[in-house]
């Protein structure tokens, strides 16, 4: 190896060492923080609590408890409903506004600067804003009894409240689809419009071009999209607690109930809840994880 290039590797080495020095204390802190916290949250679930009197260490009785009782699962189908609705229907409105976004149409510059204010808006405050909107006596059903679609704002369809979840998966929606319709956007751009210039020109009608051109390049910021707002779903807590139908509850308004029971002790049923909620989680987004790498794979893409 030549003496130029032998200095070469090593500057890059020193380089590499001066940049992880740099990280160094972030990632002490996000490890003892995160982590931290994290082994705490699995001991706890394993009956590890001497400031309650409990030390039972391991024990999985509080998770055999919980996965025994037949509330658990339909608790855990109603979060995953939730969490998978909202994120499809983000999912296709983001990629439609995305699509529309890198085509020319009036008002385009307002419309770019308008679309991102959910973004900036907090989730509580969405929620009250879906209480003021969509409830029985609310903004909407009063304009539909002012119209005379209805006889009286009572009469307006039951939106909150219900395990149907709507008034949820709106704020979800509401919410998410400008964080998607962001990032598809920014990788349309990346990509440029020629490939779908060459198919047109190829005689490709629009849904070809869609499925097989468009769609496997704004792929991976669909991935990594989603993957974010399913796991922000499926964890979230206050929208399901206030706008939510009751029992059965989602998983993480169990755990908040049992977090705030008299009886201390619960505390750790309730971490075993938010360790399950985890689990779950991470298996789901793994899995999905995986499937797309798979699909990379098989067309040869990494």
């Amino acid at each position: 190896m030549t003496a130029p290039k032998t200095k070469e590797l090593a500057r890059h080495r020193r380089e590499r060492i001066w940049m992880w020095a740099q990280l160094v204390p972030v990632l002490v802190v996000l490890v003892v923080l995160f982590g931290g916290a994290l082994v705490l949250a699995v001991a706890q679930s394993l009956g590890f609590a001497p400031w309650f009197g409990v030390n039972t260490f391991p024990d999985f009785s509080y998770f055999a408890a919980l996965w025994g009782a037949w509330s658990f699962w339909r608790s855990l189908g109603l979060t995953l409903y939730y969490a998978i609705v909202s994120t499809g229907i983000a999912l296709v409105m983001g990629i439609i506004l995305a699509l529309a976004m890198v085509r020319l149409f009036p008002g385009k510059t307002l419309y770019k600067y308008l679309y991102k204010l959910p973004l900036m808006i907090p989730y509580t405050v969405g929620i009250a804003l879906a209480v003021i909107m969509l409830g029985n006596g609310g903004m909407l059903s009063r304009l539909m009894a002012f119209v005379g679609l209805i006889g009286d704002p009572s009469e307006f369809p039951q939106i909150l409240k219900t395990h149907y979840g709507w008034g949820i998966i709106t704020v979800y929606v509401w919410k998410q689809t400008p964080f998607v319709t962001l990032t598809l956007y920014a990788v349309l751009l990346g990509v440029g419009r020629e490939t779908e210039e060459a198919a047109a020109i190829l005689g490709a009608n629009k849904w070809q071009i869609f499925f097989q051109v468009t769609l496997p390049q704004i792929l991976p910021g669909i991935i990594s999209s989603t993957l974010i707002i399913f796991a922000f779903n499926i964890g979230a807590f206050e929208a399901p607690f206030i706008l939510g139908g009751g029992y059965p509850d989602t998983l993480p308004v169990i755990a908040w109930r049992y977090f705030n029971d008299a009886d201390y002790s619960l505390q750790l049923q309730g971490m075993a809840t938010v360790v399950s909620i985890a689990l779950i989680a991470g298996g789901i987004l793994y899995s999905y994880l995986a499937l797309y790498r798979r699909y990379e794979r098989r067309i040869g893409r990494s």
